[in-house]
């Protein structure tokens, strides 16, 4: 590798959100150990990828970018793959990829400084790999945020909910909490920084509990949303069995936390509900709606879905497609469902056919579609605030987002417009299923 004046690395991220703010402190670790980020590949004298490996796809392609850069290798380029599929496969990727030198899971980047000691000594087979029971989590006082108005903040990691189809419990070992003191002083220091939104993250965010005992998860909303400054939180993902109706009174009570819930449900049958091993039945799941569509503040609602988990009828499909006329949602990730290694599903009888499944996906998402379409339809004449994300130029438009996770374009009266990370207030004027439109008010 080039000499320590100019070490230069390379970081590719697939997946979730945790994955990109967990990619954000690995930059900031590697900066602070004399590294510098490079935009290219070519420049990289250690190329990492930050993997997920939720579904089969995004494994693939991990494996897919390697083989294509193998070649690199002549170039005395180092690779190292990170993240869940490293904690997944471990030391088999060595084999898979004889040229990769690193493999670290997402338990453990906070032994990233040490493996680098390695790897610079020449070793070209260094491993960081945790058991599923550790209690360390990944908090790091170099993060590399990359985006100066919007920050993330992990409360929790790991998972201990053991879904039938899920691989992260094994690759993100066991739930983990912060101290809210920790989470609320990193809070404090990004709003002193001049972020003015925070997210709160967890694979089960709203399954933190507090080490310390002094706050809910609810309360440490409330908390953070409170803290001069900032102007918005948000939080993602929940999972129904531990949503309580407090997070929808601090969501009531407390303006800057955004009237914005992702809820997903996987199913709206409780029999392949159980069959997930998802700790709730329809029923349960309603409750909650019923709670969230009571509250003062419209509050928008997204979900994730799975077809074609093995033995779901069509009349099971129907029970989901019903959910949804239910629900209305305003967004939904929908997905075939993908066999993951070690998952309790593997061996479940009544596998569904791929072009069933691609059927059945076609069908939610057009009936999604249809629903976005009018709910977004109702938004028309709407005042809104956004904070402003982007400018498109050859539009002349800014992009950004409402409180309620909408993507809102719009024009501005002068060529100007309003700065990045600013909050303008905008008039909706026209709507897409996936968007809305409007001007920007004086």
């Amino acid at each position: 590798m080039a000499g320590n004046s100019d070490k230069k690395f390379y970081l590719e991220t697939f997946g979730c959100q945790m994955n990109v703010h967990d990619s954000e402190k690995v930059i900031g670790t590697l900066v602070s150990e004399g590294y510098r980020q490079v935009p290219t590949v070519e420049e990289a004298d250690l190329i990492l990828y930050n993997t997920c490996s939720i579904r089969d796809k995004a494994e693939q392609k991990v494996f897919h970018r390697l083989a294509d850069y193998k070649k690199l290798q002549k170039e005395g380029k180092i690779f190292g793959v990170l993240g869940c599929v490293a904690q997944q496969e471990g030391e088999k990727i060595f084999e898979r990829a004889p040229h990769v030198s690193m493999v670290c899971g997402s338990a453990s980047y906070r032994n990233l400084p040490q493996m680098l000691i390695q790897i610079e000594a020449g070793n070209r087979r260094v491993t960081g790999l945790d058991d599923r029971q550790t209690d360390e989590c990944f908090e790091t006082e170099f993060t590399s945020r990359t985006n100066p108005h919007r920050g993330y903040i992990t409360i929790i990691e790991g998972c201990d909910k053991f879904c039938a189809y899920c691989v992260v419990p094994f690759t993100r070992g066991k739930e983990r909490s912060r101290t809210s003191d920790s989470v609320v002083a990193e809070a404090r220091q990004m709003a002193d920084l001049g972020y003015t939104e925070i997210q709160l993250l967890g694979q089960n965010v709203n399954s933190y509990k507090d080490p310390a005992g002094k706050k809910s998860f609810a309360e440490l909303l409330a908390t953070v949303g409170h803290i001069p400054g900032i102007k918005r939180v948000r939080f993602t993902t929940s999972h129904p069995r531990d949503f309580g109706k407090d997070i929808v009174d601090a969501i009531d009570s407390v303006s800057t936390l955004c009237d914005h819930v992702h809820l997903p449900v996987q199913s709206g049958s409780t029999r392949v509900l159980d069959a997930m091993q998802r700790l709730y039945n329809r029923e349960q799941y309603l409750e909650r709606i019923t709670w969230l569509k009571a509250a003062r503040r419209e509050i928008s609602l997204t979900t994730d879905i799975i077809v074609g988990f093995p033995g779901e009828t069509e009349a099971e499909f129907e029970q989901t497609l019903g959910l949804l006329d239910h629900v209305e949602y305003d967004g939904v990730f929908s997905f075939k469902y993908s066999p993951r290694p070690n998952t309790p599903a593997l061996s479940l009888d009544d596998a569904i056919p791929d072009e069933e499944k691609s059927r059945r996906l076609a069908v939610l998402m057009e009936r999604q579609r249809e629903i976005q379409k009018r709910r977004n339809q109702r938004h028309i004449g709407d005042v809104v605030e956004v904070m402003v994300e982007g400018k498109n130029d050859a539009r002349a438009q800014w992009g950004g987002r409402t409180s309620q996770n909408k993507v809102l374009n719009f024009s501005a009266q002068n060529a100007i417009g309003p700065a990045i990370g600013s909050y303008a207030s905008v008039r909706v004027t026209g709507s897409f299923p996936n968007s809305l439109l409007g001007e920007m008010v004086i």
